[in-house]
């Protein structure tokens, strides 16, 4: 049987730096598809990275940003089309 090590300062750094990275990108694409998903995804490692002490703060941030654009474009259209669908013309 093996036994869980602890996870070093310098482990959880990087974990919170690709935390970062990845709400940074879940957020971006979230604009575009799947915002109802990829919103909230955004958000919460955002958060999880800005606790555990990322060095790219700046970047966890953005994440952040973006998440709450998301559910906020996912708002607007629920409200103006009844759909979570996106739909250019007529």
């Amino acid at each position: 049987m093996q036994l869980a090590m602890p996870v070093s300062g310098g482990e959880r750094r990087k974990d919170a730096d690709g935390m970062a990275v990845a709400a940074f990108v879940l957020g971006l694409v979230g604009l575009l598809v799947m915002n109802i998903v990829l919103g909230p995804t955004a958000v919460v490692l955002a958060a999880l990275a800005l606790r555990r002490g990322t060095v790219r703060r700046g970047r966890a941030f953005l994440g952040l940003a973006l998440g709450i654009a998301d559910l906020v474009v996912l708002a607007v259209l629920v409200t103006v089309n009844g759909s979570v669908v996106w739909s250019f013309g007529g």
